[in-house]
């Protein structure tokens, strides 16, 4: 047995409508989504005005200075009193003049001074080389170096067993040129004891000359001067 279909009850025979319908339906819906509006929440904010509010007064106030306080009243002063028995020592004034007896003694110190022996470079006076007399005293220092030297070339002479040996060098002289003139005190150094013998002998051979001085009285002069034997 076949069921029959009612014609009318076929949806198929609707299909064109329903399909209108429902595009009506989806662009109203489409259409009211677009022209939906938000509205956002607005707030205002006043503004302040610095220039409505009072201005506040500030009272002028003057600092107060507290006045320091006051010194201390002084400590009364104690007088001490003294009796008329107690004895007062007496300040004795010493006299600062030289009596006769001290002069003496400093004369004594300068003479013990002045006997020591005085260099030949800081001298007053040098010694006077005979033939040196009649210099300018400014130059008497300079003739006297050039006498003694004139007098080592006069009396120089080679020691014989020294040349034999080939021995030759500088021989330091020291010596003393006394109070009285004389020369004394001669002390060599050198290479060989030949060449000291020999610069011994000629300074022993200077003459007698006049003292040096110093502060106008005669001192001892130390004298130093090199020799120098060289072969040639």
């Amino acid at each position: 047995m076949q069921l029959k279909k009612n014609p009318q009850s076929d949806l198929r025979n609707y299909s064109s409508l329903l399909f209108a319908l429902g595009l009506c339906i989806v662009l109203l819906v489409s259409w009211r989504a677009i022209e939906a509006k938000t509205y956002e929440a607005q707030y205002d904010y006043e503004s302040l005005n610095v220039d409505d509010d009072d201005d506040e007064e500030i009272p002028i106030t003057e600092q107060i200075k507290t006045p320091p306080p006051p010194p201390p009243p002084p400590a009364p002063e104690i007088i001490e009193v003294v009796e008329d028995e107690e004895e007062i020592e007496e300040t004795i004034i010493e006299s600062t003049e030289t009596d006769q007896e001290e002069i003496v003694e400093e004369v004594e110190v300068m003479e013990e001074e002045l006997d020591l022996d005085i260099p030949f470079a800081i001298i007053e006076d040098v010694p006077l080389f005979p033939g040196c007399e009649r210099v300018a005293k400014s130059q008497r220092r300079k003739c006297f170096q050039e006498k003694i030297m004139k007098h080592i070339n006069k009396n120089f002479r080679y020691p014989e067993i020294a040349q034999e040996m080939g021995i030759q060098g500088r021989v330091f002289v020291q010596f003393m040129i006394g109070k009285d003139g004389n020369i004394s005190g001669i002390r060599t150094r050198g290479p060989d004891k030949n060449l000291e013998k020999e610069a011994n002998r000629i300074i022993s051979k200077l003459p007698k000359m006049t003292p040096g001085k110093q502060r106008g009285r005669p001192v001892r002069v130390p004298f130093s001067i090199p020799i120098t034997f060289r072969l040639q």
